[in-house]
């Protein structure tokens, strides 16, 4: 297939550019800055701005999918604000560009652990995180309301970290899964970056949430 991928030089985005790579699908990143990225076969880079959906545009169209692994870094102050603003430029770029399938990694904390209670919303949830998670909810609540686009949101385990590629993962839909004994799930970024990929080559949430775990 080929797929346009933003944010591929974050910290989901290069697993999810490898795992493209290794299973043989043409990539084109869309990148702020290209000379990040080195040369490999089946990649092409293209100069774009997550920000800019004419540019977002430009570089999407012709593809089979979009995959969108933006985040602006955790170190921005501004982080939830321009994080949103490249939700509303990506979205609308992506729909210009005429490519319907569109996949988006949020977070966690829009995750229900109650009858209308999300995860962001409990005392737990650590304090240097809740702007960015609101944000990441306020996009999900945007894109469930989108009807032209074959979206697929998709919701990490509530612990993501860096680890090995097992291949394997547990799904689930609006609530967090847990580990044995009620421990929070967590999964690696590379079997995370497995979920993705498998989730493009083989729809099963179409316009839908949904959530990973190990």
């Amino acid at each position: 297939m080929k797929i346009a991928l933003i944010g591929a030089t974050g910290f989901v985005g290069t697993p999810v550019l490898a795992e493209l790579l290794s299973r043989g699908h043409q990539v084109t990143v869309l990148a702020r800055n290209p000379g990040k990225l080195t040369a490999q076969p089946g990649l092409t880079v293209v100069q774009a701005d997550a920000l800019d959906a004419a540019q977002v545009a430009k570089a999407a169209a012709g593809h089979d999918a979009v995959i969108s692994a933006y985040n602006p870094g955790w170190t921005e102050p501004r982080i939830g604000e321009i994080f949103l603003q490249a939700t509303h430029a990506i979205f609308a770029g992506v729909k210009q560009s005429g490519v319907k399938r569109f996949l988006m990694v949020g977070g966690a904390g829009s995750l229900f652990v109650a009858p209308g209670v999300q995860l962001v919303d409990t005392p737990e949830f650590p304090a240097e995180y809740k702007v960015a998670a609101g944000a990441a909810r306020d996009a999900l609540n945007l894109i469930q309301k989108e009807t032209s686009l074959d979206w697929t949101f998709l919701s990490p385990a509530m612990l993501l970290n860096p680890g090995v590629r097992t291949g394997k993962y547990r799904l689930g839909a609006d609530a967090p899964l847990w580990a044995e004994g009620g421990a929070p799930g967590s999964i690696s970024v590379q079997d995370m970056a497995v979920a993705i990929v498998d989730e493009i080559e083989t729809p099963k949430h179409i316009q839908k949430r949904f959530t990973v775990a190990n």
